[in-house]
C-alpha cells in the first residue's frame, strides 16, 4: 500500500542515515475507505493527490515543531505492506493511518519537497499552523499560500543530496 510519510529537512537527512523511518507507530496519510467515502467523485489518482496534500499539511506541523529546520515540506511516498497500515483514524482526518513497523529507506518510492521559491510561505504557514487549525482565517490564508505552491518530486537516488 502507498503511504505518505510526512517529515522535514532533517527528519529525511535522520531517515537516510538510520536506514528507515521509525521508531514505530507511524502516522501516516493514505488512500482509505474514509478518504473514499469523503471524496466519492475522485479516482484513485485524486485521491492519492489528496493523501499526499495532508502530509504535506502535516509536515508545516512538523516545522512548526522545530524552528530550526529548513522551511520546506517534506513528503515520503512510501510503499508498506497493507497488514502494517491500521485503518483507525486519528484527529477526524480521513487519510490518516498508522503504520505499526519501521519504513526501511528501500521501501521509499520518491520525495516531494518544496522549491527554494516555497520557503518564505512555508515559513509563515509553520508559524500560523495551529492558528488556522483554530479557525483563524489570516492563519488559515497563509496555509493556503504555502499549500498553492506544488512539492517537487524527487526519485529515490536524489534524495541524499537535498
Amino acid at each position: 500500500m502507498r503511504v505518505y510519510l510526512p517529515s522535514t529537512m532533517p527528519g529525511l537527512a535522520g531517515i537516510l542515515a538510520k536506514g528507515e523511518a521509525g521508531p514505530a507507530p507511524l502516522r501516516a496519510f493514505a488512500v482509505t475507505p474514509a478518504l473514499r467515502e469523503a471524496y466519492a467523485s475522485g479516482d484513485d489518482e485524486e485521491l492519492e493527490y489528496t493523501a499526499m496534500l495532508v502530509a504535506a499539511k502535516q509536515s508545516l506541523r512538523l516545522l512548526e515543531a522545530d524552528p530550526e529546520a529548513p522551511r520546506r515540506r517534506v513528503v515520503l511516498a512510501t510503499d508498506v505492506p497493507d497488514s502494517q497500515v491500521s485503518w483507525h483514524a486519528y484527529d477526524d482526518e480521513p487519510a490518516a493511518v498508522l503504520v505499526a513497523g519501521p519504513i526501511p529507506v528501500t521501501a521509499i518510492a520518491s520525495g516531494h519537497v518544496d522549491e527554494l521559491d516555497a520557503v518564505a510561505d512555508v515559513a509563515a504557514a509553520a508559524d500560523a499552523i495551529t492558528a488556522a487549525d483554530g479557525g483563524d482565517d489570516d492563519a488559515g490564508f497563509a496555509v493556503d499560500s504555502a499549500e498553492a505552491h506544488e512539492l517537487a518530486w524527487y526519485a529515490t537516488q536524489e534524495l541524499q543530496y537535498l
